[in-house]
């Protein structure tokens, strides 16, 4: 986790006064349950032990500087007029966020900000660095303002946000895990009334992400195409079952009877939501009864799905996951995130770590020329506030 007396240090060096609050968000992996949150779908995140944190400091007048480390950048906008910036994509989603705060409470005169911001998760890798940075401005931001946003609200105001100013049309389950999430535990979201389970973690297990090097730079644009071709599955099933309004509606045995009535390509994403819900369920009952093995293969089986079905998979990603398959002590593998490059996600035997991270290493080295980032992370908790 990125040290907040740090980011502290760097806040004061660059405005040249004290940061009132800090707050800390993480970054997450998700296990199971991919692309089904913007179907209404289930999915078993953790957050991670790897955080964005902004330091902020009020100011008298209506003006919000910021300024990132990670790109050595800085923006200012008014409370008064903010619009999306066309030069500077990351200031979008603190843009974002608080013009929402402003729109969620209209009677009450907020004043500006001066922002710092920094991070230890690696950006364009699939490990919610947007949604890290989202929430970290929101809950540092309200602070100053003396806001009380719950989780669940800063989640939805941060999707917003993400839809609105960035142009991602993407779930919610990024946002509410880093919000809420919990230590050693994953949370089974339902992502239709966002009500949410803790599940526990195996201790005789870890979590390994395996970081590609390749940026998602397909992801924004297949990311908003697949869901809608999400939405057209439900509409030629809607014929068959006029009460289903998203692919959450429908079970292995509505697209076993009425499947054949959409086109081949969208019958597959169908495809692959329908089942990737019911994995969901599935791995988050196995993890409840210690069955890693039942659990791993619920993951291989999910990456599969992604690879021919949903079709969001790349070289590298493939390169990753087969790798991990063969070595002895993971139990399953697949990637993470939107797709088309970023992390895949493992889970091994604690004993077995060493032997993982070297041979996942080397075969991938061998094939790629690359050298993947290995991060075994733990099950964090959600956004923090430091004071």
């Amino acid at each position: 986790m990125l040290n907040s007396n740090v980011v502290r240090e760097r806040f004061a060096a660059y405005y040249h006064a004290s940061s009132e609050v800090i707050a800390c968000a993480p970054g997450r992996v998700n296990l199971l349950g991919e692309h089904t949150d913007y179907n209404d779908g289930f999915v078993l995140p953790i957050a991670i032990d790897r955080s964005t944190c902004v330091a902020a400091r009020a100011r008298a007048d209506r003006i919000v500087h910021c300024y990132t480390v990670q790109f050595d950048q800085a923006d200012s906008f008014s409370l008064d007029a903010i619009e999306r910036s066309a030069t500077l994509p990351w200031s979008n989603y603190v843009r974002g966020v608080i013009h929402g705060i402003q729109t969620l409470y209209p009677q009450v005169p907020l004043g500006g900000a001066d922002l710092l911001i920094d991070s230890d998760i690696p950006l364009g890798s699939g490990l919610s660095s947007s949604a890290a940075l989202e929430i970290a401005v929101g809950a540092a931001f309200q602070a100053l303002n003396h806001l009380r946003i719950t989780g669940t609200a800063l989640a939805l105001l941060a999707q917003q946000a993400e839809h609105i100013f960035a142009g991602v049309q993407c779930g919610m389950m990024d946002q509410l895990i880093v919000a809420l999430g919990q230590a050693d535990h994953a949370l089974l979201i339902d992502c239709r009334d966002q009500h949410y389970k803790p599940v526990p973690l195996p201790s005789q297990a870890s979590i390994i992400v395996s970081d590609s090097g390749v940026e998602r730079t397909l992801a924004a644009s297949a990311y908003n195409q697949r869901r809608a071709e999400c939405a057209e599955a439900v509409r030629y099933l809607q014929a068959q079952r006029p009460a289903i309004t998203a692919l959450r509606d429908v079970t292995v045995a509505d697209l076993d009877q009425y499947g054949t009535t959409l086109p081949p390509l969208i019958r597959a994403r169908a495809r692959h939501v329908v089942h990737e819900n019911a994995r969901t369920l599935a791995g988050a009952a196995a993890l409840q009864a210690d069955d890693l093995a039942t659990f791993g293969a619920l993951m291989c089986a999910s990456h599969i799905s992604l690879r021919d079905d949903y079709q969001v998979s790349s070289d590298v990603l493939d390169t990753l996951v087969a790798a991990a398959w063969a070595v002895p002590g993971c139990y399953g593998s697949r990637l993470t995130g939107a797709g088309f490059g970023g992390c895949t996600v493992s889970l091994v035997q604690t004993a077995a770590i060493e032997r993982f991270v070297t041979t996942v290493t080397q075969a991938y080295q061998s094939r790629t020329g690359r050298i993947p980032a290995m991060y075994v992370c733990r099950a964090a908790a959600g956004v923090q506030i430091i004071v």
